[in-house]
């Protein structure tokens, strides 16, 4: 005969723990729970004073952390837009130094070009002078280039001189004017040391104005020949 089963009724009060039985009961997991079927879990218990005050410091500190992160980043961005600024305006103002020691040191150069370019004028001027006063035969060199350059078709040529330079070539030059069929003629209009050639092809100006100009062109100086005064000259023959 078998063991009778029991069917007594446990009152509610004599359970103390029970969970709803699911079919992993078998398997051995049993399934717990601090609370019976429908029942809310306990809130959280409020923090303390001290926690709340820990709480406050510690978000405090990791704002603190975190805006020090971004001043940083911030202030590292500003410093290399302020160092790239810094250098482009040193750049510029070093360029406009140069470029303004550049002109004036071109002024200078030419300005000092222009010094030793009438330096050498004056020189040249008062060479040409001299060599006038000291060997006035040389309008004789001077005439027969004039006359060399006239082509040999040329006819009816005259070579016009200074009164002195006339009487000098005449007795005592060596000018092949037969050669040529020239004949000279005293002009009182040609500066001494000077002739201008005439033709029926042409004219050869080889005064001394035109060839001061063209020497003191190669010079790179526009200048004019001045004949000095008389006292002038008179003082320059003075040894």
């Amino acid at each position: 005969m078998g063991t009778p089963l029991h069917s007594r009724f446990i009152p509610r009060e004599e359970l103390h723990s029970f969970s709803a039985w699911s079919p992993d009961s078998f398997s051995g997991q049993e399934q717990t729970s601090g609370h019976g079927p429908g029942v809310p879990p306990a809130p959280p218990p409020e923090p303390t004073a001290e926690q709340r005050a820990a709480q406050h410091q510690a978000q405090l500190a990791e704002a603190r952390q975190a805006g020090y992160k971004d001043g940083y980043r911030d202030g590292l961005v500003a410093l290399e837009n302020f160092k790239q600024s810094y250098a482009a305006q040193v750049t510029a103002q070093v360029a406009a130094v140069a470029a303004a020691f550049r002109a004036q040191l071109d002024a200078m150069e030419q300005q000092l070009a222009r010094g030793l370019s009438q330096v050498a004028v004056e020189i040249a001027r008062q060479a040409v002078r001299s060599e006038l006063t000291i060997r006035p035969q040389l309008i004789e060199a001077v005439a027969q280039e004039a006359l060399s350059s006239l082509v040999h078709s040329a006819r009816h040529i005259r070579v016009h001189l200074h009164p002195d330079d006339h009487q000098l070539l005449t007795t005592q030059g060596q000018l092949d004017l037969d050669a040529r069929d020239a004949r000279l003629v005293s002009n009182p209009d040609i500066t001494r040391g000077g002739c201008i050639v005439e033709s029926d092809i042409g004219v050869i100006d080889a005064s001394i104005e035109a060839r001061w100009r063209r020497a003191a062109a190669a010079l790179g100086h526009e200048d004019e020949w001045v004949q000095p005064a008389p006292d002038a000259a008179s003082k320059e023959d003075t040894p």
